[in-house]
């Protein structure tokens, strides 16, 4: 397994964030990971990563634990949070260049060449930052995330601010992603999770309540009735499983 998440829980005061939440994801999976805001997803993603410590539970990635090994645990993953931290006085390919350095990355202008392409920076490789549009800010933290070729991927809302076309791009560059490495991708965007994911992990108010590939859901869906009657045929409706697993 790549990620083994372990009885996880993080409390604030009295409040759970997360309550107790397990699940485990093998090397090659395109994982999403839904929930209402304030379900914990942002939170969870930051244990994994070892940016916040549980208050209880453990987690394993690629063997490495969060514990007593968390300096090579980061060196497994690769991580885009939600805020998408970038330094905007810095222009593109500079940015690119630091992390890589960061990292220790041999051959470094191949492989920040490479994730300028794969992204599709390359019309604006040599702006500063600040000056990208949203999508494009996005893009370069896609790229930071993925310069080490690193084995996991997290990737907190990923796709926020790209428009369609961008979108189909970065969805297929996820895919592509998942054919050799762990993604693990948190949306509010059910379609993202139809055009991109093997299976999707569903938690409402810091529990987890659905864990299971998208042929799973969808007869998940059927026990309970969640049908969108389209054409006289009897349709998937992942927007409506959602909103029946956690309202």
């Amino acid at each position: 397994m790549s990620i083994i998440v372990k009885n996880v829980s993080k409390v604030y005061g009295k409040q759970y964030a997360l309550d107790d939440v397990s699940f485990e994801i093998k090397k090659g999976e395109v994982v999403g990971f839904l929930g209402p805001n304030g379900a914990g997803k942002s939170t969870m993603m930051k244990i994994i990563t070892c940016f916040l410590p549980p208050t209880k539970g453990d987690v394993t990635v690629c063997g490495y634990d969060i514990w007593n090994n968390s300096l090579e645990l980061r060196e497994k993953v690769g991580y885009l949070s939600e805020a998408n931290p970038l330094y905007y006085d810095m222009y593109v390919e500079e940015f690119l260049e630091f992390i890589a350095g960061i990292h220790h990355i041999k051959n470094k202008k191949a492989r920040i060449d490479e994730m300028i392409e794969s992204t599709g920076l390359t019309p604006e490789r040599n702006k500063k930052i600040g000056a990208l549009s949203r999508g494009y800010k996005q893009r370069v933290g896609l790229a930071q995330a993925m310069i080490h070729n690193p084995e996991v991927l997290i990737l907190d809302e990923p796709t926020t601010g790209l428009d369609p076309n961008q979108l189909v791009e970065i969805r297929s560059l996820i895919k592509s992603c998942g054919k050799t490495k762990t993604v693990l991708l948190s949306t509010h965007i059910m379609q993202e999770v139809e055009a991109v994911c093997d299976r999707a992990i569903i938690i409402k108010k810091g529990k987890l309540v659905a864990d299971a590939s998208l042929p799973e859901l969808k007869k998940m869906a059927e026990s309970m009735g969640v049908r969108e009657q389209i054409r006289q045929s009897d349709v998937f409706d992942m927007e409506a499983l959602f909103q029946h697993l956690t309202k």
